[in-house]
């Protein structure tokens, strides 16, 4: 295929986006869209390259295979040389040892995968993550290996002319598909390959369907192309859903940008778009780790600038030093594919990669107490968070026998709190049951906005639970959540759990809080219907960082430092500030009835300005916001307290200890 200028040109259109968005997405909030453009480009190209071959009948799909290979390996390869050696030194062990795991699965393009079972992709999480941009690269090679078997399967028992609306049919229904999913299950929609597919196909439509037509209609289809792009830029954000139908509007423009052809057109013919569009792939490849260490080492805003900077150096110099290598192309037989250079190099980052991921062998460079590791854990309990728990009652564990009975739910705080409700209700005759999901608040008639409803379905498990409690009648229900999830996210603003009062609503941040003061209202009335008596905890303290980049950021001389450990803490007037509207809610509600104790967890887990993440000895939290085996024990007196004073409970124990 010949050189085309308008796509090289296309390529800096894309990558730009990508780049700005990425270190201030404020500047262009739908920069991401950037990817969808390239997905377009790469169907385009890759099509173009196996219909060639099979109309000359000489294509090789394993040739195909390291022609992608000699592309693809070595600049990505180098990188994540790079980083795992600047990791090394400048890592805590636990971040590299995940720094191993997703160069290991980077460069066996199976990243997006790890993605998306790890998080979402705008989470505040994804900043601490070096490689999350070669999602992008395993959805690319995913279709590079599926493509071409597929198409030469067909051409085995039927004519290119055939083939040709096969493709233009599938990528109509790759598209419907992925506007379900995308609804139905947005984060692995995101990242995998059958939700992308179609954009990459529709690329392989503008090569199959080219337009002829008059230079005055090319400047047109360019202008409304390059529009749509802009339109997609400026316009979409990551609140939206994605890729869903919108991912359509830069898809359309990039087709039409490749279906008008303009050879010399000033807008992506020109130096600048042409250089950038020629470096585009190894920008792509540094800009994010740049992005992620401005982020991880908090470093001043002037540094984005520093960074965008760098990413254009050093994808200048990755693509001359590095893609411009001429590495070999034929092979004699299939065996000799094993000498491609560009395979060892994957094989030999990716085993070191495991071996980093396995052993953290810069462990040395930053000795943590023992007491410390061993203490970042929570309690094993199996009746949460199964599939289908929802559709029967068996799957309510009951964990200790007593007089009165206290049923435990909630989301992931709930489960987080349970080893101090079962010592509770251990040593005050209590009979405790349990049940959950994760990113699922103990609210009637709420449904969460994830792509895990279908088998963790939220809505059915919240009034199965109120059923089972009003048949089985419990004498207490003890709700616990993260429940300024599902009003305002975390302190970035990001990573909100968007939840409805129906399933077909429309979702953001405003619909989100009316159906949460609507599902408080609803549940607490439920229960003073019922009889039961409600006791309501308050969201305990969200950290900044997870507990282990505190605490190692807190050594000094091979010892915590308490002093750097407590600054380094999320402060009482952050915390307090950010849970102010939701607890507000929570408590103008609880005011209405009788039967509810609010628990505010704030004066055991904070001291006059901080709530620490832990002491010398042992850390209070498993992660940034969930609260350890030990960490949960500190709200022991508290709970019992309020529960002793409030319902007068017979106790087995009445010495209240810490333990």
């Amino acid at each position: 295929m010949r050189f085309r200028n308008d796509i090289n040109g296309l390529r800096a259109i894309a990558v730009i986006a990508v780049v700005v968005f990425h270190f201030n997405p404020s500047w262009l909030p739908g920069g991401f869209s950037g990817v969808d453009v390239f997905f377009v480009i790469s169907g385009f190209l890759m099509t173009g390259i196996i219909f060639r071959g099979l109309e000359e009948e000489n294509f090789s799909i394993f040739e195909f295979y390291i022609a992608r290979a000699n592309r693809i390996i070595p600049a990505l390869a180098v990188l994540c040389l790079a980083l795992l050696s600047f990791g090394w030194f400048y890592l805590n062990p636990l971040d590299y040892s995940v720094l191993g795991k997703h160069a290991g699965s980077s460069m066996g393009f199976f990243s997006n995968i790890i993605y998306w079972r790890e998080s979402g992709y705008f989470d505040t999480a994804s900043h601490e993550k070096w490689l999350l941009h070669t999602w992008s690269l395993s959805v690319e090679w995913q279709f590079y290996l599926i493509y071409p078997i597929l198409l030469v399967a067909m051409r085995k028992y039927t004519s290119l002319e055939v083939i040709k609306p096969i493709i233009l049919i599938g990528t109509i229904f790759g598209f419907i598909f992925c506007v379900v999913a995308s609804y139905k299950w947005p984060n692995p929609s995101y990242y995998l390959l059958p939700t992308r597919a179609w954009e990459m196909m529709l690329g392989g439509i503008a090569y199959i369907y080219p337009l002829n037509c008059s230079d005055r209609k090319k400047a047109y289809l360019e202008g409304i192309g390059l529009s749509l792009i802009i339109i997609s830029y400026a316009f979409i954000s990551k609140e939206e859903i994605w890729p869903g139908y919108l991912a359509l509007i830069p898809a359309t423009g990039t087709f039409l940008i490749i279906q008008a052809q303009r050879k010399n057109s000033p807008i992506t013919g020109n130096f600048i778009f042409q250089s950038l569009g020629k470096w585009s792939y190894s920008i792509y490849l540094w800009h994010w780790p740049l992005a992620v260490a401005v982020y991880y080492f908090s470093l001043s805003n002037q540094w984005i600038y520093y960074g965008i900077m760098l990413s254009l150096t050093l994808g200048y110099l990755s693509n001359k030093h590095i893609e411009s290598i001429n590495f070999r192309k034929k092979f004699t037989d299939t065996t000799d594919y094993l000498n491609c250079k560009p395979i060892h190099l994957a094989i030999f980052i990716g085993s070191a990669s495991i071996l980093i991921f396995s052993y953290k062998p810069n462990s040395y460079l930053n000795p943590m107490p023992e007491s410390i590791i061993s203490s970042i854990k929570r309690g094993s309990y199996e009746c949460f968070d199964k599939a289908y728990q929802h559709n029967t009652d068996s799957d309510f564990c009951r964990i200790t026998n007593g007089k009165e009975k206290i049923f435990a739910f909630g989301d992931s705080h709930s489960y987080s709190s349970l080893p101090v409700i079962e010592k509770i209700s251990k040593d005050h005759n209590l009979e405790l049951t349990y049940t959950g999901y994760s990113g699922c608040p103990p609210l009637i008639g709420i449904y969460p906005r994830r792509g895990d409803q279908d088998h963790k379905n939220c809505n059915v498990l919240n009034t199965r639970v109120i059923n089972y409690i009003k048949n089985n009648k419990f004498d207490y229900v003890f709700l616990a959540a993260r429940w300024s999830y599902y009003t305002k996210g975390e302190y970035s603003g990001n990573g909100m759990q968007y939840i409805s009062e129906d399933n077909n609503s429309e979702i953001n941040k405003a619909s989100s809080i009316k159906a949460f003061k609507l599902g408080i209202s609803r549940t607490l009335k439920k229960y003073a219907e019922l009889g039961i008596n409600v006791i309501l905890m308050l969201q305990t303290p969200m950290q900044e960082k997870s507990p282990d980049k505190i605490y190692y950021s807190s050594i000094s001389s091979g010892a915590i430092n308490e002093g750097r450990l407590g600054s380094k803490s999320v402060s009482l007037e952050k915390h307090t500030n950010f849970q102010k509207e939701t607890n507000k809610i929570i408590i103008d509600e609880a005011k209405k009835h009788d039967n509810v104790i609010i628990i505010d967890p704030t004066s055991e887990m904070c001291t006059n300005k901080t709530c620490p993440v832990g002491n010398k000895e042992s850390s209070y939290y498993f992660d940034d916001d969930h609260l350890s085996i030990i960490g949960s024990f500190k709200l022991k007196e508290l709970i019992s307290n309020q529960i002793l004073s409030t319902y007068k409970l017979e106790s087995t124990s009445l010495e209240v200890d810490n333990s």
